[in-house]
């Protein structure tokens, strides 16, 4: 009786393994229905499209009040200030759009390569367990004829019962093995599937941005065109450029006491939660003190160290520097920074590590970008073409903020570059190293 049941019970585990082999690639395909999703890419822009807008809304609304203390009235160059945003917006885009596809492809080839070392591991997988499997059935009905051949030995059939269980061990281990295989291998189609998608949608926003773009050039061309006498004729009257020079320091001094003011509200904040974890380790009587997590030690200004680069500082642009700190602007106020000329374009690299707290058109000085370097140290630069950085960017020094221009009706293609320590401007050039 035990030696019959030895008999059907290892064709019934053969014919499992079998079964079970063959279903696990039958059952494993994807969707090819499935709907529409959204790339990782597009939920990442839309968080941080939500976060920047908190801040440009602060922005605007200092912009308002500065507006509404202005005096001084449009300027011809006023009318390129929308062309002249549109196109730094365009290049800004264009230029990260091109980064952020170099690192696709990046993941894409990796992908690959991910995708190439998991076919082979699924292709040994399947030979192991056919090998397995073919070797089991040929072994099943050599011992089947064995057994009958030598008689009802229960020890023998224990052992027999034995050595199948193990079989059927293994087989259940490889298939758990193939199953993991596949689902990484359908894991990393979908991570590619979905890396191909950010791809196409770079290049769809590649092409919108360029064409607008072009379109916006033109735009720029045919207005300059129509009031280049009276830009050139604005340019020479002293009053207009005085209320520049105020504009801007309006501007700065109004930037300064926001982050002073932010700076305060962090360091109140601090002293609350040192309270609170102070009042909260003060021992009750006959109760154990909690054990509370110690408070970090209060950050350090990671750009105090801006005053050391004194006398080693490099420009923010290769070219010729063509308006010192100081001169006089036909009959208008000293100037309160250096303007170096330099092609359309020229990269505009930030002097020391800082974050950026203002990144807009403003009249008289164009697409005009401000660093914040802590300790009431701030650096501007003025009439880019394009403003590759926003407000809230964090860089580092050497970093490309900026393509240079002459936006904001300047007359030659450059930079105009200023220094300020607590809302003075002084000179850069006692700062930096001219080779």
């Amino acid at each position: 009786m035990l030696f019959t049941t030895v008999g059907k019970t290892r064709p019934k585990l053969l014919w499992f393994g079998i079964f079970a082999f063959l279903a696990l690639f039958f059952s494993y395909h994807p969707n090819s229905h499935a709907a529409p999703r959204i790339t990782e890419r597009t939920k990442q822009k839309q968080a941080a499209e939500a976060k920047r807008a908190e801040l440009n809304k602060k922005l605007d609304s200092l912009k308002r009040e500065i507006s509404k203390t202005e005096t001084a009235k449009g300027t011809a160059a006023d009318t390129l200030a929308e062309s002249e945003a549109a196109i730094s917006h365009a290049n800004r885009s264009l230029r990260e759009l091109i980064a952020e596809r170099q690192q696709t492809e990046k993941r894409l080839s990796q992908l690959s390569r991910d995708q190439s070392k998991l076919n082979q591991t699924l292709s040994a997988q399947k030979q192991r367990l056919a090998k397995l499997l073919r070797e089991q059935y040929i072994t099943a009905s050599e011992d089947h004829i064995k057994l009958l051949m030598s008689g009802d030995n229960p020890n023998r059939i224990t052992r027999e019962l034995q050595y199948m269980a193990y079989v059927s061990q293994a087989q259940v281990k490889l298939i758990d093995e193939l199953r993991t295989t596949l689902e990484a291998v359908q894991s990393n189609k979908e991570a590619t599937q979905n890396v191909k998608e950010e791809l196409e949608e770079i290049a769809a926003e590649k092409r919108s941005h360029r064409k607008h773009l072009e379109k916006e050039k033109a735009r720029r061309a045919a207005v300059l065109s129509e009031i280049s006498s009276k830009l050139a004729a604005q340019r020479k009257e002293a009053n207009r450029l005085a209320h520049n020079q105020q504009r801007l320091t309006t501007l700065v001094d109004k930037l300064g006491k926001l982050i002073e003011a932010q700076r305060k509200a962090e360091a109140k904040k601090r002293r609350e939660r040192l309270a609170k974890a102070k009042k909260a380790r003060k021992p009750v009587k006959g109760r154990k003190p909690p054990v509370t997590p110690e408070e970090p030690p209060e950050e350090v200004d990671t750009y105090s160290a801006f005053a050391k680069l004194r006398g080693k500082m490099k420009l923010p642009v290769r070219g010729t520097i063509t308006n010192r700190f100081g001169t006089k602007r036909s009959d208008g106020p000293r100037s309160k920074g250096i303007f170096i000329r330099a092609p359309e374009g020229t990269e505009v690299k930030s002097v020391a590590k800082g974050k950026v707290v203002f990144s807009d058109w403003l009249r008289g000085f164009g697409n005009l970008l401000i660093v914040d370097h802590g300790s009431q140290y701030m650096t501007i630069y003025g009439n880019n073409q394009t403003l590759f950085k926003q407000v809230g960017d964090s860089v580092n020094s050497g970093d490309v903020i900026a393509g240079a221009g002459n936006s904001g009706g300047n007359e030659h293609s450059g930079l105009y570059f200023e220094m300020r320590h607590r809302g003075r401007a002084f000179d850069p050039l006692g700062w930096a190293t001219i080779r």
